[in-house]
């Protein structure tokens, strides 16, 4: 066997090491979440450690992007509270297969690809907020049993133990990568306080996690336009919270990998795992920055990670509940904020003096609607709205024309910026109607007409110099402008098509 061929087996090896060890790491925190998530929608917790198993395995098997974790989270969880207090759990597994059929239309149509529409400064927003998110949700485990906040040796135990997880999280990448830094603060602060017998909150404190295999079962609701009037609309919002959130988690995990992934397939494994999910007593769910982040950082680049994420989670459900459940909190809580600290985008503090002012209070919108909302799905569309309406302002203001006349003593009007129901306004004030001559010509060279309100202004101003009796000349126009004009022919009043095969070129999404 040749030097080649036994240094791609041991690198094949390692890879396959790290992806298990990886997904190990992922499994254990990915305990606690689905527990806390479950809580907030008020069903038992096992509903949430079912989600996390199905949708994780589905997504790491059919997913557009290896290495991302799938489960159930908060975002989702939020958006059910209503439709479990009202109407009971069936009513939730009944919207989760709903939700799963959406979802997978939609990357079917391949719509998947217009999240690359969301601006930089979105993402930023949304990753900020995600992070203060993470970090503030751990302050929950400072809880006494009581409901009041840790005090005394317990509080300080608990503080330090997080502060020794995250030292070890950070130092250990500094000395060897064979084992996950985040797993081995989980063994490490676990020996310590099982050796030791250190008193302090496990996991077990939070919910008992043993179970059995997830049952196939059909949502016990009538089967009428009734019942699908009550999901549907929780469905809707499902399905577009968790494929917003699944598709940018996929775009911020493209950048630490600098790979692509497929956003397209993704909605589709998105679909297919929430479907199955519904059938099976989940509670429906999506992408998980936090644990994708944890997974990626500890080497986890592939589908073997999420498998092994999955599958562990299973395995503890199973039989390993009862050594789970003495894991410190600590630990965990350690792990999470140096997920948060990881996760917010510190270049953005950095940038605010160098980027438009616009950028900066969509970045500080999309955060504050994150947190205070704990909504990421509304607060990434408010920024898109938001930034959408400023580049069209922007846009609006640059339409303007050079003015010339030729040796006949026709006028020339080259118009310069986009004509679009924005700058409709000020293309229509560029003409100085009473005074031109009986020719005008208006070149759209370095112009595009873009919308119906663009052919409407086109209307209005060719019927002014038509009422004056002067005659208008179009030149340049794009080849796909002309088709938007010429099927206006009823609207638009003009005779005069010039340079038909000039073409301006469009950037297409693929």
């Amino acid at each position: 066997m040749s030097f080649i061929s036994k240094l791609k087996i041991k690198t094949n090896n390692l890879n396959t090491k790290t992806e298990i060890l990886s997904g190990t790491t992922v499994a254990l925190a990915l305990v606690p979440e689905a527990i806390a998530f479950s809580l907030i929608a008020n069903v038992n917790p096992l509903v949430g450690l079912y989600t996390a198993f199905i949708i994780g395995l589905i997504t790491a098997i059919l997913g557009g992007r290896p290495g991302m974790i799938s489960g159930a989270t908060g975002a989702v969880a939020v958006v059910v509270v209503a439709l479990v207090a009202t109407h009971g759990v069936e009513y939730l597994f009944a919207a989760v297969v709903l939700m799963g059929l959406m979802q997978m239309a939609i990357g079917f149509f391949k719509l998947g690809k217009f999240i690359r529409l969301v601006p930089q400064a979105v993402i930023f927003g949304f990753l900020n907020g995600l992070a203060i998110i993470i970090f503030t949700s751990q302050f929950e485990q400072f809880h006494a049993a009581d409901g009041g906040w840790l005090t005394g040796p317990l509080l300080w135990i608990m503080l330090g133990f997080v502060a020794i997880s995250m030292a070890i999280i950070y130092l250990l990448p500094k000395v060897t990568k064979a084992i996950p830094s985040s797993l081995a603060a989980i063994i490490a602060i676990s020996a310590i306080t099982i050796g030791f017998q250190i008193p302090t909150k496990t996991v077990g404190d939070i919910a008992s996690i043993g179970g059995s295999l997830p049952i196939f079962h059909i949502p016990m609701v009538p089967i009428n336009l009734e019942t699908l009037a009550i999901i549907l609309p929780y469905s809707i919002v499902m399905a577009l919270v968790g494929l917003i959130e699944s598709l940018l988690t996929l775009n911020v995990l493209d950048e630490m990998t600098e790979t692509r992934g497929r956003g397209n397939k993704e909605s589709v494994a998105q679909g297919v795992a929430n479907t199955v999910c519904g059938f099976f007593g989940g509670m429906g769910g999506c992408a998980m920055i936090g644990q994708s982040i944890i997974n990626v950082s500890s080497g986890g680049r592939n589908r073997i990670s999420g498998i092994t994420a999955a599958l562990g989670l299973l395995i503890i459900v199973l039989a390993g509940s009862s050594l789970v459940e003495k894991i410190p909190m600590a630990a965990l809580v350690g792990v999470m904020f140096m997920v948060a600290i990881g996760t917010f985008e510190w270049a953005s503090l950095r940038i605010i003096k160098k980027v438009p002012r616009t950028d900066v209070m969509v970045m500080i919108i999309v955060a504050g609607v994150t947190v205070i909302f704990n909504n990421l799905a509304i607060a990434v569309i408010i920024g898109v709205i938001i930034s959408a309406l400023s580049f069209a302002w922007n846009s609006a203001k640059k339409i303007h024309a050079h003015v010339s006349y030729d040796e006949n003593q026709v006028k020339h009007y080259g118009i310069d910026g986009e004509l679009f129901f924005g700058s409709i306004t000020a293309f229509k004030e560029i003409f100085d109607y009473a005074n031109d001559p009986d020719e005008v010509v208006i070149d759209f060279s370095e112009s595009k007409v873009m919308d119906h309100s663009a052919i409407e202004a086109l209307n209005c101003m060719t019927q002014k110099y038509a009422k004056l009796g002067k005659i208008v000349h179009l030149k340049h126009l794009s080849e796909d402008c002309m088709l938007l004009l010429d099927n206006a022919s009823e609207i638009i009043d003009i005779n005069h098509w010039e340079d038909p095969h000039y073409k301006i070129a469009d950037n297409q999404l693929e």
